[in-house]
């Protein structure tokens, strides 16, 4: 049985002391590594937020505000446990756009409006076995003396590829509990539904993130407005991380 801590609540500071509890039937099915990852958050009113996730979800706050985060990073050595990563399969980009949520049980999570992937077939799997909104798209990411430039460009879109750019070179720490770093970055539960509208929760388990505050010079809003959101201003949290190595957790439906 493994033990691992959630982070965030609705209304105050998330405590460290708040735990999933995973069964032997729960053990990981598939590995992943993330690296390269960027979270971008905007503060958006509750209300919004709660008129566009399924029924059985609440929306997830913190001092009272809501928030739509858009993440770039890079998945590395996907694959099934106890098999080796393929170099032409395990290895992709991602782009997501996200809130934060609970369901009945109080358990804090993630909600997912999209997710831009370069990897044909990994977009077919998570589709229909995950039922999650991912999307085919083309994406490059380039590092050069220390900066990242990332680009995406959903398949079938008439606006410009989505572009990002940031720095990768900082000392990098664990977010502090009850902090909103923490509400935003340590969250090891998805949810997601399937066409019927029958809810599903993932989880998935890792490191604490180490984060930094990088420097941004390039940054879009065109996800989030895709997935019918209006973002106005610079975004209120910026934030890094360094790598994690990841477990997936079997989904399971919700009772």
């Amino acid at each position: 049985m493994l033990v691992y801590p959630l982070a965030g609540s609705v209304g105050h500071a998330p405590t460290p002391r708040t735990v999933v509890t995973l069964l032997p039937s729960d053990r990981p099915i598939g590995r992943q590594r993330w690296s390269d990852l960027l979270f971008l958050h905007w503060t958006v009113d509750p209300s919004v937020v709660q008129a566009t996730l399924p029924p059985g979800l609440v929306v997830d706050t913190h001092a009272g505000n809501a928030y739509v985060g858009i993440i770039p990073f890079a998945m590395g050595r996907v694959r099934p446990v106890l098999l080796p990563p393929v170099p032409w399969l395990s290895w992709f980009l991602e782009l997501n756009v996200r809130t934060y949520v609970r369901d009945a049980h109080g358990t804090p999570g993630v909600w997912f409006y999209s997710l831009d992937c370069d990897q044909p077939v990994a977009v077919e799997i998570a589709r229909r076995f995950f039922h999650l909104p991912y999307q085919h798209a083309r994406m490059q990411a380039r590092r050069r003396d220390g900066e990242l430039d990332y680009r995406c460009e959903r398949r079938g879109a008439s606006t410009p590829p989505w572009r990002f750019g940031w720095s990768t070179r900082h000392v990098a720490a664990p977010a502090p509990p009850a902090t909103l770093e923490h509400f935003l970055v340590e969250r090891y539960v998805l949810y997601s539904a399937d066409p019927r509208g029958r809810l599903y929760q993932g989880r998935v388990s890792h490191a604490p993130y180490r984060i930094f505050t990088p420097q941004v010079r390039e940054w879009t809003t065109g996800p989030a407005e895709a997935a019918g959101f209006s973002l106005t201003g610079a975004p209120v949290s910026v934030l890094a991380a360094e790598p994690v190595e990841v477990a997936i957790h079997p989904l399971r439906a919700q009772r």
